[in-house]
């Protein structure tokens, strides 16, 4: 699922040791079934050369693209911050699959009847709320800062 968080200032952050992008990834990967989190280009990143990926500025300081998802160096630029977090699937099938028993023998095992057949629009609400957390925790950090 993808997530995007609009109107922030730059300077959310820090460029080491409390990253918003790490502290992002690690609120994602707590969630349950979370096993993956990519911010901005994210993987197709590696298979981009550095004059591609630049995200280049104008002179008004605006940006021409987003390939760091507004986050550069663990701060936030400006930019909306874009992210995405992969879920695996509902494990409980009501399918037979081949197991083994406690014993180590082969068994068949069939889930009982849960309906749900993707966890995404369970956890819309949690990844938002998550994001939120990290965003406003943010927030607070710079505003003792400025004291």
């Amino acid at each position: 699922m993808e997530c995007t968080i609009h109107n922030l200032p730059a300077g959310l952050g820090e460029p080491l040791y409390d990253k918003f992008d790490a502290r992002l990834a690690y609120a994602m990967l707590s969630i349950n079934a979370a096993k993956g989190f990519e911010i901005g280009k994210g993987f197709e990143a590696g298979r981009m050369c550095g004059s591609q990926y630049n995200d280049i500025q104008n002179s008004d300081f605006s940006f021409r693209s987003n390939h760091d998802g507004g986050i550069q160096a663990g701060i936030s630029n400006g930019q909306d911050i874009n992210f995405r977090v992969a879920f695996k699937p509902i494990p409980t099938l009501q399918l037979e699959q081949e197991t083994i028993d406690f014993e180590g023998k082969p068994a068949i095992y069939r889930g009982n009847n849960r309906n749900d057949l993707c966890v995404v629009p369970r956890v819309l609400p949690v990844v938002e709320a998550m994001a939120a957390l990290v965003t406003v925790d943010f927030l607070l950090i710079s505003k003792t800062q400025c004291l």
